[in-house]
């Protein structure tokens, strides 16, 4: 594995200054609002390739609001305005050539709750492969099986493909949602608290699979969890007000942080 790039000197937080071929996605200048009111204020980041990135900070930092603009998520909110960009590959996902579907075909989305489909497991996987269309049925079988054992669930299910996606339990819908995104094979994973509602058992599933993903994809994270982040992180993010106060590898953020307000949500003294 490479070293972490070096930290660059910073007026706000840390920049870490990945080279271009080592980021998937740039964050300029991001400023978000919803009716006139500031959620996010100019972040500024580059998110690895095939690395874990979290997101931390006290409830309503933004944390998660700055995920779901990844895929723009936000233009469901008609009171919702931004300014700066967003880069997938160089290219900004608000500009006029992007098409909305596919943009979250590239950066798909995994929520907090698990959400199967009222349908079996099969379907639930296949769903967007029918909607892209021109799969043959053993090539979907395929793919089925792929995302099934990529999200660690095949081995489970293999034998009841046809069953209720309700009749597994938490932990195995979590796993099922990763490989319904992950069938269609995105290029960035976004998680948000994927494991909050599961019980430890089903955690360290979910955490063994992120670290095992990132071969494949980019996954970023966020979590309250900071010791889920620790566990699972190649780099973090910690935001707080709508801004990004520090970013770094989780090593240095969770051992040597930068700045007194990192450190003061770290060892506990702030909520």
């Amino acid at each position: 594995m490479s070293r972490p790039p070096r930290l660059q000197p910073a007026t706000s937080g840390s920049i870490i200054d990945f080279p271009p071929e080592a980021s998937c996605l740039a964050i300029e200048g991001l400023s978000l609002a919803y009716g006139g009111k500031s959620a996010l204020r100019g972040i500024s980041l580059r998110v690895p390739r095939h690395r874990v990135t979290a997101f931390i900070g006290p409830s309503g930092c933004g944390k998660s609001t700055l995920l779901r603009a990844l895929n723009r998520l936000h233009d469901l909110n008609e009171e919702a305005s931004h300014e700066g960009r967003i880069l997938l590959e160089g290219q900004d996902i608000h500009s006029p050539e992007v098409a909305v579907d596919e943009l979250r075909r590239r950066v798909g989305m995994v929520f907090q709750v698990p959400n199967p489909f009222p349908m079996s497991i099969y379907e639930n996987v296949a769903f967007g492969l029918r909607l892209q269309g021109g799969l043959t049925r053993r090539r979907m079988d395929d793919i089925v099986e792929w995302a099934l054992d990529a999200a660690a669930l095949w081995g489970e299910v293999k034998d009841r493909l046809r069953a209720s996606a309700w009749s597994l339990s938490g932990g195995q819908q979590q796993r099922l949602a990763i490989a319904r995104a992950l069938a269609v094979r995105p290029e960035v994973l976004l998680l948000d608290e994927p494991a909050s509602a599961l019980d430890p058992i089903s955690t360290l599933k979910i955490e063994e699979l992120i670290r095992g993903l990132k071969s494949q994809l980019t996954l970023i994270l966020v979590t309250h969890n900071m010791q889920q982040a620790a566990r699972v992180s190649d780099y973090t993010a910690f935001l707080q007000d709508g801004e990004l106060v520090e970013y770094a590898p989780t090593d240095n953020l969770f051992t040597n942080p930068s700045l007194r307000r990192t450190e003061n949500y770290i060892t506990g003294r702030m909520a």
